[in-house]
């Protein structure tokens, strides 16, 4: 009979036969975590591509998640981005000139606000449906209650480190 142990044995019996020697069961919960995220972004932009989204990349879903609910002004995307405005304003080219994003006249005219163009907002629902395939993937392959079970584990670790309310406000930080 096997435990719960008995797949992080395989797994590590299974790695440690590469030739430097690494197994996975040497990685502490966080290097996980950010692989299984890193190798699902992956998994997104391959397929992003394939939809006719090639140059769409990673780095440019923390401008996007600002503009899902609202459009804002360069100044608000600084803020909310927490780099300086030449930053944002970089990057909004970049998202403008890709088609993803469009200007407008705000409501003082001295100021321009930025959102989602009609590409923009189909990108963002292609994005959905496509993390939403490859979750029903891990699901099939972990059955419904060790998924549930994954999920909740990382639920509670995001929480306790205090990252959750970040999500929550669509504030998440890039990278530095």
């Amino acid at each position: 009979m096997c435990n719960s142990g008995c797949t992080t044995e395989v797994v590590h019996r299974t790695m440690s036969g590469m030739s430097d020697g690494f197994a996975l069961v040497d990685l502490d919960l966080a290097y996980l975590a950010q692989f299984v995220g890193l190798t699902v972004a992956e998994r997104v932009q391959q397929a992003l591509a394939k939809s006719g989204h090639p140059k769409l990349r990673y780095s440019h879903g923390f401008v996007v998640q600002h503009l899902v609910d609202a459009e804002r002004s360069i100044g608000a995307l600084a803020e909310r981005m927490e780099v300086t405005q030449q930053a944002a304003s970089k990057m909004v080219a970049e998202l403008e000139r890709l088609g993803y994003v469009e200007r407008m006249p705000g409501a003082d005219h001295r100021v321009r606000t930025v959102r989602l163009s009609s590409k923009g907002r189909e990108a963002v629902e292609r994005t959905r449906r496509i993390r939403a395939r490859l979750d029903a993937r891990i699901e099939r392959a972990l059955g419904a209650r060790r998924h549930a079970q994954v999920k909740e584990a990382l639920m509670e670790v995001l929480k306790l480190l205090g990252g959750a309310e970040a999500i929550h406000r669509r504030r998440v930080r890039a990278p530095r």
